[in-house]
């Protein structure tokens, strides 16, 4: 009798083991999936935050693209020559926003000259859908960093000392012209946002690289 209560004992302790495992297992499945929810949860959650924080990126930047930029002035740019020329050309307007041009284009893939370039070659950068940051002895040292800095992470364009300009810094793509004081009004911004590549672009697409001024 002894034997056979002492083996129901042991078969009774090990259905309680069983038992016991079966629940840490239920337990251990059900924090798994807890945690793997809360995780999928998290990321899909991040997911839509950073796609959200796009689309309203790209509104902001379409809505710049559109909007109108104070004081900018602009040009018929039917009315601007595109003819390859050999000769010097007399520009109505400093630095030029387009007309006739040598057929080399200046360099303006994030391209910063420390010396003047010739207009012939940066109007030829301009109908490719560059843009040309120009700037006096009037600007700061710290804005024409600023500037240097930002054309450098800029394909498309391209920027130089213009001694005879009028404003201190000035921004100007084909037919399109703005004056500045300095690097950091919303304006440059707006422009760069606008006119890389923008709307006026006679050719949009073509080359910025292989021209005058290539390292």
């Amino acid at each position: 009798m002894a034997s056979k209560s002492q083996s129901a004992e042991r078969r009774a302790r090990i259905e309680e083991m069983r038992r016991a495992e079966h629940a840490r297992e239920r337990r251990s499945r059900i924090i798994t999936i807890t945690v793997s929810a809360v995780v999928v949860v998290a990321l899909v959650g991040f997911g839509a935050f950073i796609l959200n924080k796009e689309s309203d990126k790209k509104e902001e930047q379409q809505a710049a693209a559109k909007a109108p930029i104070k004081d900018e002035k602009s040009w018929d740019a039917k009315k601007l020559g595109r003819n390859h020329v050999t000769t010097p050309v007399t520009y109505p307007m400093t630095p030029p926003v387009g007309g006739d041009h040598n057929q080399v284009w200046m360099n303006c893939q994030g391209d910063v000259y420390k010396e003047a370039i010739p207009d012939v070659n940066a109007v030829h950068s301009l109908e490719h859908g560059a843009i040309w940051i120009t700037y006096n002895d009037k600007a700061a040292d710290a804005d024409v960093e600023a500037l240097a800095e930002k054309v450098g992470k800029t394909p498309y364009s391209f920027m130089s000392p213009v001694k005879e300009q009028t404003g201190t810094i000035m921004l100007s793509a084909w037919g399109k012209q703005v004056s500045v004081e300095k690097a950091d009004d919303p304006r440059v911004d707006q422009f760069f946002t606008k006119y890389v590549q923008g709307p006026q672009t006679p050719e949009p697409g073509a080359a910025c690289t292989g021209g005058m001024g290539a390292q």
